[in-house]
């Protein structure tokens, strides 16, 4: 433990040493959600902070073995920290101190030297067109049920994320040339305005009549679907079990989504538009992971070597 210094505090979370530390905090958190365009982030961040904070003492004298130990440590639930954890509690670290340097506050970041964890990607899982028909046909026909496809439906014709699409309110829906478009912040804090397929908009409007309302009526910042972000992962792994695919997680609908429009002959320019990636090296690797690479140059490589295609003789 370092030295006992002044306390103050911001957003529930203790800071020893400085008012100038509290500002930092205050600015770096704002920073967070503003570039996210969300409170999930910064509030994770700040509850990382809070316990990291509270155990090093005055926060101008943390050393990267206090950075090293609490991210490597197990957490309150005592469970060791997955590579992923690691990764995230290094991120909130690294920022505050980051910009703790900038304000001159410090003279370097104790992370620097934070040798961070291998993390191999999980392999994505993209459902295919017959795989998502069962899904569909697995949810019941009440109100949370008819609620629950149309947010399926939209995830799988919008490509969104689900943080992406809980946040989605009756506000963000315009209607322009006779279709239904939304707004919403996208991750990294982009604003995209596209069209909603009609499938899921009548989905939509479908669950709110289940339940006696009228989606045109509802006040800007009602909710579309009003779930919890747990509710529908616990929702979604329930449809799935029962439809015999195993576990299925949101992002999944994301893949499937990708999967599906790049199998019903999307290009891959179209594909990166869908899912809003900044580049089409994203996309390529993203699809290359969801469907296996092509290899289209085998064939002369292996006339080359005398061993082409063998003719097709009838047999196995």
């Amino acid at each position: 433990m370092l030295a006992t210094v002044p306390t103050t505090q911001y957003a529930g979370v203790q800071v020893r040493g400085p008012a100038a530390w509290s500002a930092v905090l205050a600015a770096y958190l704002e920073q967070a959600r503003q570039r996210t365009g969300s409170a999930r982030t910064p509030d994770e961040y700040g509850r990382i902070l809070a316990r990291f904070l509270a155990a090093v003492g005055d926060p101008a004298a943390v050393t990267t073995a206090h950075v090293h130990g609490f991210a490597y440590a197990p957490g309150p639930s005592g469970k060791v920290p997955s590579p992923s954890t690691v990764l995230v509690r290094l991120a909130a670290i690294r920022g505050l101190y980051d910009l703790a340097r900038r304000s001159g506050l410090i003279a370097a970041n104790p992370t620097d030297d934070v040798q961070r964890p291998r993390q191999r990607p999980a392999a994505p899982r993209g459902l295919d067109t017959a795989e998502l028909r069962r899904l569909l046909d697995a949810i019941p026909a009440t109100p949370g049920g008819l609620r629950d496809r149309a947010l399926l439906l939209t995830a799988l014709l919008t490509g969104l994320r689900r943080r992406e699409l809980l946040a989605l309110t009756a506000g963000s829906l315009t209607r322009e040339h006779g279709a239904v478009y939304y707004r919403v912040r996208a991750k990294g804090g982009q604003e995209r305005y596209r069209e909603l397929p009609t499938p899921a908009a009548d989905a939509i409007a479908a669950a709110y009549a289940a339940r006696g309302e009228i989606l045109a009526a509802l006040p800007a910042e009602a909710r579309l679907f009003p779930i919890s972000s747990q509710g529908f992962a616990a929702n979604l792994a329930r449809y799935a079990a029962r439809a015999g695919l195993g576990h299925v997680a949101p992002h999944a609908l994301r893949h499937s989504a990708a999967k599906l429009r790049r199998g019903t002959g999307a290009s891959l320019e179209d594909v990166s538009a869908f899912l809003g990636h900044k580049n089409l090296a994203t996309t390529a690797r993203y699809l290359a992971r969801l469907e296996g690479e092509r290899d289209d140059g085998w064939r002369a490589a292996a006339t080359a070597l005398g061993v082409g295609e063998r003719a097709d003789d009838g047999t196995a």
